[in-house]
C-alpha cells in the first residue's frame, strides 16, 4: 500500500490501545501490532478477527454489544501487550512470557479493577450507612467516592515515570486515528497536528462507567451489606453496556457543541493519560493501522458493525 494511503473507508470504525513500545489497531476484520524493537525497527503482527457478534444477532442488542465488544477488546488487548513485552525481549533471552501468566494478569487484573472502583466504594459507604439515614444520600456519597478513588488512580498512575513511553504511545495511537477520521495522510508530519485527545478513548470511557454506576445502582436501595457487595459485582456487565452505547453515541455526534460539553471532562483526563508522541512513535502507530488497512475490505463489514472505544 503507498505511504500513507487510505483503504478503507471514513467511517469504519478503527479503535486502538498503547502497548509496550508500541501501538495496537483494530479494524472490523483484522487487528495488528507493531512494537519498535531493541535495536530500531519495527516490528508488526497482525492476525485476523473474526467478532463473537458474527455468531449470533443476539450479540448485536444494544448494551449487549458493549460488553461482547468489551470482552473482545480484553483478549485482543492483553494478547497484544504479550507480543509487544516479548518483542522487547533480548536475543539471549529465550524464555517468552507464556499465555498462562497473562491469563492470570487478565483474572488479577479484573479482580483488582473491580475490588478498587465497585466493592471498596460500597463497603467504605456501608460503615456509614445508619448514619446517613437515606438511600438517596448512600448512592450520592457511593458514587462521589468511587468516582474521587477513579480520578486519583488516574493521577497517580500518571506521575509514574516508567508510564511515561506508553502515555506517549496512547497520544500517538489517538492522533493516528483522528488523522484517518479525517481522511488525511497517514504520515508522521500530518499526525502530529491532530489532538492527542479522543472522544472513544478507554479513559473516557471509565469516567462514564463510574458515573452512570451512580444511576443504575441507585433503584436497589438499602439490603443487606452483603447484597450491597454482589449488585455492584454483578452489575458491572450491564453498566460496561451502557457506557458503551454512550460513548458510542458521543464518538457519531462528537461535532455538536453539546456533547463536546458533557465529554469535556473525559477529555481533560485525557491529559493525564496521554503525552505528545514524537514522529517515531506516531511512526510505529502508523505502522499498525497501515497493516489493518492494507487488508481490511470496507465492503465486507457488518451490517452494525462494532465499534471500538479507542
Amino acid at each position: 500500500m503507498p505511504d500513507g494511503a487510505l483503504v478503507a473507508r471514513k467511517d469504519a470504525p478503527i479503535g486502538g490501545q498503547a502497548v509496550l513500545e508500541g501501538v495496537m489497531m483494530r479494524g472490523v476484520s483484522i487487528w495488528a501490532v507493531a512494537v519498535r524493537t531493541p535495536d530500531g525497527a519495527i516490528d508488526v503482527t497482525s492476525e485476523p478477527l473474526v467478532s463473537w457478534a458474527k455468531r449470533h444477532r443476539l450479540l448485536r442488542l444494544p448494551v449487549i454489544r458493549g460488553v461482547v465488544a468489551l470482552g473482545e477488546s480484553l483478549k485482543i488487548g492483553f494478547k497484544a501487550l504479550a507480543i509487544s513485552a516479548n518483542a522487547q525481549l533480548e536475543p539471549e533471552e529465550e524464555e517468552e512470557i507464556g499465555g498462562w501468566m497473562w491469563g492470570l494478569t487478565i483474572a488479577l487484573s479484573l479482580v483488582l479493577a473491580i475490588g478498587l472502583f465497585f466493592v471498596i466504594p460500597v463497603g467504605a459507604t456501608s460503615l456509614i450507612k445508619d448514619w446517613l439515614g437515606s438511600a438517596l444520600l448512600f448512592w450520592l456519597v457511593e458514587g462521589v467516592l468511587r468516582t474521587a478513588i477513579f480520578i486519583g488512580y488516574i493521577v497517580a498512575i500518571s506521575r509514574l515515570p516508567d508510564l511515561r513511553r506508553v502515555f506517549e504511545y496512547h497520544g500517538a495511537e489517538h492522533k493516528t486515528i483522528s488523522t484517518y477520521e479525517a481522511e488525511d495522510r497517514l504520515v508522521p508530519e500530518r499526525a502530529k497536528l491532530y489532538s492527542r485527545l479522543h472522544p472513544r478513548c478507554g479513559t473516557s470511557f471509565l469516567l462514564i462507567v463510574m458515573v452512570l454506576a451512580i444511576f443504575v445502582f441507585a433503584p436497589i436501595g438499602l439490603p443487606a451489606w452483603y447484597w450491597l457487595v454482589l449488585s455492584r459485582i454483578l452489575g458491572v456487565p450491564l453498566i460496561a453496556g451502557l457506557s458503551y452505547e454512550v460513548i458510542k453515541w458521543a464518538g457519531k455526534n462528537r461535532r455538536k457543541r453539546w456533547v463536546r460539553a458533557l465529554m469535556w471532562p473525559g477529555l481533560m483526563l485525557q491529559n493525564l493519560t496521554t503525552r505528545e508522541p514524537d514522529e517515531e512513535q506516531l511512526g510505529v502507530a502508523i505502522a499498525a493501522l497501515d497493516a489493518v488497512l492494507a487488508v481490511e475490505n470496507p465492503d465486507a463489514a457488518d451490517e452494525q458493525p462494532i465499534e471500538i472505544v479507542a
